[in-house]
């Protein structure tokens, strides 16, 4: 493993940026998300010269796209990173045996992922069988891969099981929790410091962070790179006051991303990308199940920009 399990939770506690895949018509554009990587590893304002998270996740559409391209997009981040920053993979474990597949693809690529995050689960299950399923497959893929997980939480019923298999696998080493604030608590409070919990709801983390929570997801970063290393750089000296100030700045966007259920959560950000007409940067022109916004909405996206784009070197 290129990272130590120690250094990557300390890596962890900071912006887990997620660049959108960029689409040219029905088609992912390669070049767009290349350069787009570029931007990411290239405008890191987080402090004492840590290394920048990039995850190939949610904001990403990654339900969306068939292993071959997520095993390609993988392959381009990893060979734009050169070695540098924490690599990140989600992998849906619907079916199980076929994300085992697609794990050992992975795994095999130069530049293989540091940790991979265990997105929700889909279909009919038992927590007792969740655990009993994940912890088998992570022994399994730690034996033969050296694989690292975190497990993406957005399911209530499922926390005490979640939590003792935090508790009990050696190879799970954090959660992203995906409901609430209120459930950072429970998960700080049972786990010791080999383990993380991240929030995962976007730039609007401070609350959760004065409740333990450390780093957090963010979908807007490939727009405005400084404000999200900013406010987790003021969480990590508490200044709590200084993270809130940009967060509210911030928050006009992330209130589009996430209305209606996050009707938006991926449009939006390729709105805000195509109306700043940044050079750096790809939005595209709307990837599957996620067209452009309505012409109201561009609208406001646009005025927003005009009051975040000094955020975006």
């Amino acid at each position: 493993m290129s990272i130590s399990t120690p250094q990557l939770l300390d890596a962890l506690n900071s912006v887990i940026s997620i660049p959108l895949i960029p689409y040219q018509g029905a088609d992912i554009d390669y070049a767009g998300h290349a350069k787009n990587i570029d931007y990411t590893m290239r405008n890191n304002s987080l402090s004492g010269g840590r290394p920048r998270v990039v995850s190939i996740a949610g904001t990403s559409l990654v339900h969306h796209v068939s292993y071959d391209d997520q095993v390609k997009l993988l392959d381009i981040a990893g060979q734009r990173m050169a070695g540098e920053g924490v690599l990140m993979a989600a992998l849906a474990p619907n079916p199980l045996p076929e994300a085992a597949v697609l794990l050992a693809r992975l795994a095999a690529l130069q530049r293989p992922p540091d940790v991979y995050l265990i997105m929700p689960l889909g279909g009919t299950y038992g927590p007792a069988g969740l655990y009993q399923t994940l912890m088998a497959f992570a022994d399994e893929q730690a034996g033969r891969f050296g694989a690292r997980f975190l497990y993406y939480y957005r399911r209530p019923r499922d926390r005490d099981m979640i939590i003792r298999l935090l508790q009990d696998s050696p190879h799970f080493i954090g959660v992203k929790i995906g409901t609430n604030e209120d459930d950072v608590p429970p998960f700080v409070e049972a786990l010791d410091k080999s383990k993380i919990v991240i929030w995962g709801i976007g730039d609007r983390s401070t609350a959760a962070a004065e409740m333990g929570a450390k780093g957090h997801t963010s979908g807007i970063s490939i727009v405005v790179a400084r404000a999200s290393d900013e406010i987790n750089n003021a969480q990590r000296r508490r200044d709590y006051e200084a993270a809130r100030q940009i967060e509210n700045e911030i928050s006009p966007l992330e209130d589009i991303r996430f209305m209606q259920e996050r009707a938006y959560n991926y449009s939006a950000v390729m709105e805000a990308i195509n109306c700043a007409d940044f050079d750096d940067v790809v939005g595209g022109t709307g990837g599957p199940f996620n067209p452009r916004v309505p012409a109201e909405i561009a609208r406001e996206i646009q005025r927003i920009m005009a009051a975040l784009e000094h955020y975006h070197y």
